[in-house]
């Protein structure tokens, strides 16, 4: 395996793996129920849920993609990152309480609750598919790759093969907790690694911001771009990423998960806010490089070569270990998440109610057997993507078909009390249809929208469907929904008795303002 890399540097990557692996079996050792395999017995603190919150949402392609598109495109993507302080508020205002309150394990409980089990089949089967295929193929195939960059020797299948096995291996011994735990020892790695590299780099340009504005056009540090941009248009940028963003904090289980496996409410929401605000890191550690890159290193051929490039030429001997151990760490938070939540829907929601009889030793070993069986399929799907550039590419974008009808059944549904399973239940039929032939016809370049306008266009179409067909069949049961749905003193439900500098509505203020301040700058 050729590399440029020290033999110190390799032994810190090692070392990590050999940590990760032993935090799982530790953490298996305590792994006796259902409830222990997928929400680790519902004992986490504020802290953890936020840096697995974090750790779980950086990709290994995040890191790479962000500092890549600040140096040839711009950082209008960036606003993906942190932005995501919005629909994290919203789900710590309204969803984590009712999540909590109603006891589910998996997300598409709540819409079997909330409307009927039709939904909730054919929202776990689309999640299913969309976080084996999309998530966990695409996060193994994107780290082989960066990986590839630092290690050019490796081979594409065992690599991914690897990689997989690895996360399986901590994921089914200890569930959740193990992934949680992990994940946070592999934000804090994250974190400090390009820390430190955005520090030295900005020392070689004598922490003068404005020789970084001068490398390129004023528009390229601009996040409002013009209707025909084609990474983020700004009508996207206020019709689309925010309802994405939503879809992927508030009713994503690879993701909410681990607020399901909070202590309590409080800590949920206060979890939930922090992950927030680390939200905004990215924006200084991993996007900042990438802008200093094209002042410093203007001559870098591609996007995707600009941060391997950097850790190996710019940082010492044993961080460089460091930073690898960290982009390791974003593949595996990817992959283990993405793992235990796939588990967790295919064992909950399919197997489960067919076995009513069913004990806590045997939903732990069907848990675990999933986890494994999920791993080969995405393992085996990953090397295949590079066959398939193209099409990969249009499997990113079909986010935006399976987005807008789930958004309108939870957003709308939750404020829309007349809503029902019927609504439900067709909105997720008809809305993923229409979604699926404008992204065929946008394909054959019939439609012309892009793909985060066109979240917004189906956002209405869907939120039509919904209320026509649910005002034209019978009401749900008012009593069965109400704990379900807004209701009056839902924003301060659990929070009742503590003093005001634990309000998370508080920092909720302070997020909703530090994002604005950014919002304002990169206008």
């Amino acid at each position: 395996m050729e590399t440029n890399i020290s033999s110190i540097d390799i032994g810190i990557v090692i070392s990590y793996f050999v940590v990760v692996l032993l935090i799982g079996f530790y953490i298996a050792r305590q792994t006796k129920t259902g409830e222990d395999l997928f929400l680790g017995g519902r004992s986490f603190g504020w802290g953890i849920i936020g840096l697995s919150l974090f750790a779980s949402n950086i990709s290994s392609s995040t890191i790479i993609g962000l500092s890549g598109a600040a140096y040839t495109t711009g950082i209008a993507t960036s606003v993906y990152e942190w932005m995501s302080g919005i629909p994290l508020i919203i789900a710590a205002t309204i969803f984590v309480p009712l999540y909590l309150r109603s006891q589910i394990t998996t997300i598409p409980e709540f819409l079997e609750l909330r409307f009927d089990r039709r939904s909730q089949l054919f929202f776990s089967g689309i999640t299913i598919f969309s976080t084996i295929m999309i998530e966990t193929a695409g996060g193994l195939y994107a780290g082989t790759i960066v990986l590839k960059a630092f290690f050019p020797g490796l081979n594409m299948a065992y690599t991914s093969l690897g990689l997989a096995f690895v996360a399986a291996l901590y994921t089914a011994s200890g569930g959740l907790k193990a992934v949680v735990y992990t994940d946070a020892i592999q934000a804090v790695i994250l974190i400090f690694g390009c820390s430190i590299l955005t520090y030295i780099l900005l020392a070689q340009i004598d922490f003068d911001f404005a020789r970084i504005l001068a490398s390129a056009p004023a528009e390229h540090f601009s996040v409002v771009r013009p209707m025909d941009d084609e990474s983020l248009p700004w009508l996207g940028l206020l019709v689309g990423v925010p309802f994405m963003g939503f879809w992927y904090w508030s009713t994503n289980q690879y993701i909410v998960q681990r607020v399901l496996g909070g202590k309590n409410i409080r800590h949920a929401r206060w979890g939930v806010i922090f992950a927030g605000f680390l939200k905004i890191i990215p924006l200084f550690v991993m996007v900042i490089p990438g802008a200093i890159a094209l002042s410093l290193y203007p001559d870098i051929e591609k996007g995707d070569q600009v941060f391997p490039f950097l850790v190996t030429n710019v940082l010492p001997v044993g961080l460089v270990g460091l930073v690898l151990a960290g982009l390791i760490s974003a593949i595996m938070s990817s992959v283990d998440s993405a793992l235990n939540s796939s588990s967790t829907l295919v064992v909950v929601d399919f197997i489960k109610p067919h076995l009513p009889d069913i004990t806590n030793d045997q939903l732990v070993q069907y848990g675990r057997i999933t986890t494994f069986v999920l791993m080969i399929i995405a393992a085996v799907w990953a090397p295949q993507i590079g066959n398939f550039s193209g099409l990969w590419d249009y499997l990113q974008q079909m986010f935006s078909i399976i987005v807008p009808p789930i958004v309108v059944i939870f957003l709308v549904g939750v404020f829309f009390k007349r809503g029902n399973g019927d609504g439900a239940f067709w909105t997720l039929m008809i809305g993923t249809a229409i979604g699926v032939l404008l992204f065929i016809l946008g394909e054959q370049g019939f439609w012309p929208l892009h793909f985060t306008v066109n979240v917004g266009f189906m956002i209405v179409v869907c939120t039509i469907i919904f209320v026509v067909v649910s005002l034209l069949t019978p009401a749900p049961d008012a009593a069965k929904i109400s704990k379900l749905t807004y209701r009056k003193g839902l924003v301060m439900d659990g929070m009742e008795g503590y003093p005001w500098y634990q309000d998370y509505r508080l920092y909720m203020v302070i997020l909703t303002g530090l994002i604005l301040c950014i919002l304002a700058q990169l206008w």
